[in-house]
């Protein structure tokens, strides 16, 4: 006899994903017929309150997710479990989350595998941890650095809430993550930094990563983006660092109106990865001239091996780079 696919499992599978009847201390989304979303915790005994009147969590406790209910004047709604990606945009905030646009270009960019050891630095909300937990599984390792004690705590709070227990592939540390990392001895095959200077500690993140690790930056500036990607091409301990960002539009779609929506989620911040050298060896130099400027007199921070100040202006004066 095949198995019952929505029968509730034995031992907690630490996906987030929660099956059979609405259980109190749940969260559910609840969206109304203009596509409003209301997402709360259920409570024995607690009332929701809205434009449209009021709902008794009670009425909702029990009972399986996928169903509509109607508000003491009228008002209708869906009621389903939030997605891990609703769930991140609604959740308690002690700094800014980490969008699921960005959360998913992580895990997949950077190859956050099954029973991969993740590093991660500035955890936030707690937002890009229950991705990386996710993908790491229970059999994997997320180690989580916050130097914030009063982030971590809304952080710790909202993981536990999504995965509803502690996660046992998490240990989440308040402290600084070089200090961390020297301290600890860590060897990581991903290492992820969410931090407002991550140039500060190539170093050690180079000495943490494991040969052909991947280091994964989210900065949120071109400023940013520019030191991290030229302290990674100077260390030399690095592939060619790759940086970019995602931006995300809808679409309306309705019989014959079919057309862009009127906002879209543009920029966020850039992301910035590289595979790590085995130790001891350098990626080869870039045969490419670089760009005319670009490592001129006016640039102070880091240059590529071998490249001097004004080699990029004398390389197109006497016209050799045209």
């Amino acid at each position: 006899m095949p198995e019952d696919p929505t029968a509730v499992e034995p031992e907690p599978a630490w996906s987030g994903v929660r099956r059979g009847p609405l259980q109190a201390g749940e969260w559910v989304r609840l969206v109304d017929q203009k596509g409003r979303r209301h997402n709360f915790a259920l409570e024995p005994g607690k009332r929701f309150f809205s434009n449209k009147g009021h709902l008794e969590h009670d009425d909702l406790i029990g009972r399986d997710e996928g169903f509509s209910v109607t508000s003491s004047v009228g008002g209708e709604y869906v009621v389903f479990r939030p997605l891990l990606s609703e769930f991140v945009v609604s959740m308690p905030r002690g700094a800014a989350v980490v969008y699921p646009k960005d959360s998913a270009q992580v895990v997949a960019m950077a190859d956050v595998f099954p029973g991969a050891h993740v590093v991660e630095a500035g955890v936030g909300s707690g937002a890009l941890t229950c991705s990386l937990l996710r993908a790491v599984g229970p059999t994997g390792r997320v180690v989580s650095y916050e130097r914030r004690e009063d982030f971590a705590e809304v952080a710790r709070r909202n993981v536990t809430q999504f995965f509803g227990g502690d996660h046992p592939a998490w240990d989440l540390r308040v402290g600084d993550l070089a200090e961390g990392l020297r301290e600890s001895g860590t060897r990581a095959d991903r290492l992820v930094l969410d931090m407002l200077a991550p140039w500060e500690c190539v170093d050690e993140v180079a000495e943490a990563l494991l040969p052909g690790g991947i280091v994964c930056a989210y900065v949120a500036t071109t400023t940013q983006l520019s030191r991290t990607t030229e302290t990674l091409r100077a260390h030399g301990g690095f592939t060619e660092p790759r940086a970019w960002e995602s931006l995300v539009r809808d679409w309306h779609v309705e019989g014959l109106a079919v057309r862009p929506g009127h906002s879209m989620t543009g920029h966020t911040a850039f992301l910035l990865t590289a595979r790590r050298m085995a130790h001891g060896e350098r990626a080869p130099l870039k045969k490419r001239r670089p760009a005319p400027g670009a490592y001129g007199v006016d640039y102070t921070g880091p240059r590529p091996v071998g490249m001097p100040p004004q080699a990029a202006e004398e390389a197109y004066d006497d016209g050799r780079g045209r």
